[in-house]
């Protein structure tokens, strides 16, 4: 009699095949608890578990921990580093010591800017100075209301470093003195200033007016 269907159902030495039975029933028929096909169907096996953030962050962690820098180039980045701090440190200490020289340079220049002003107010006064000069000598300021003001005006102009240039009896200096008139002076060695013809200023170190003599030089 001819075999229909598949020969593999038929189990091998034409033994009968045994029927697969699935339980599903959803309580246990022994001891009574509920059963949970689903869970228990996509319950992660060991090894199949999928990591969640915090380990993915925990593994990443690790990972970078784990990474150990070469020796070499530890020491080439260690090099590069200190060898830009010592650039940057020289490049400071160059823009330290140029503004130092700038604001040394600003604060001469304001000073010399200062002083040649005081020396061009000095200098437009000269000629006022030698007129009270000249009245002083023929007696014009001798118990007048003027004398107060010619003595105030040379005290306030002494504050500013102006000094006059008119002792006689002493040496000839040419830096300070200009000698119109020279003649034989007796017991005298070297040159002498005998008169002054019209005071010289100076506010300084700085002449303003060489002082006009009668120089007596020896016979």
């Amino acid at each position: 009699m001819p075999h229909h269907g598949n020969e593999a159902e038929h189990s091998e030495g034409n033994e009968p095949r045994k029927p697969v039975i699935r339980d599903n029933r959803k309580v246990d028929p022994e001891t009574g608890a509920a059963r949970h096909p689903d869970s228990e169907a996509t319950a992660p096996t060991e090894g199949n578990v999928a990591p969640t953030d915090g380990d993915a962050l925990s593994q990443a962690e690790e990972i970078l921990n784990g990474v150990e820098v070469p020796a070499e180039e530890s020491v080439a980045s260690g090099a590069a580093a200190e060898a830009q701090a010592a650039e940057l440190r020289n490049d400071l200490l160059r823009l330290q010591a140029e503004y130092v020289n700038y604001r040394k340079r600003v604060e001469r220049d304001r000073a010399v800017a200062g002083e040649m002003a005081v020396i061009g107010v000095l200098n437009s006064l000269l000629p006022v100075l030698d007129d009270v000069d000249a009245a002083r000598q023929h007696g014009d300021l001798e118990g007048g209301p003027f004398a107060a003001i010619a003595t105030k005006l040379e005290n306030a102009l002494k504050t500013y470093g102006l000094e006059r240039i008119a002792d006689t009896g002493v040496e000839f200096d040419p830096t300070i003195h200009e000698a119109l008139i020279q003649q034989p002076g007796e017991d005298i060695e070297v040159d002498t200033v005998s008169q002054v013809l019209r005071s010289g200023y100076r506010s300084g170190e700085r002449v303003l007016r060489a002082a006009q003599v009668i120089v007596a030089v020896p016979a």
